[in-house]
């Protein structure tokens, strides 16, 4: 059986995003790297990305309310 791994292109896809967003994400090690090409398991970046924080997660700059 044939393993199946995503890229960086096909992560940033995953998360419909583009590449250069994912800059700015610290990815899980890869599972495979294939020369200085690094890819997941597409398990590997959906378990990661389900235990990520969610948006606005540790603070951040307040939100302006109407008065």
């Amino acid at each position: 059986m044939t393993e199946h791994y995503l890229g960086v292109k096909q992560v940033a896809e995953r998360f419909g995003i583009t590449s250069g967003g994912l800059l700015n994400l610290k990815l899980p090690e890869p599972d495979v790297m294939i020369g200085r090409t690094r890819e997941w398991k597409p398990e590997t970046i959906d378990a990661w990305n389900a235990a990520r924080p969610g948006r606005s997660a540790g603070g951040g700059r307040p939100c302006k309310h109407a008065n």
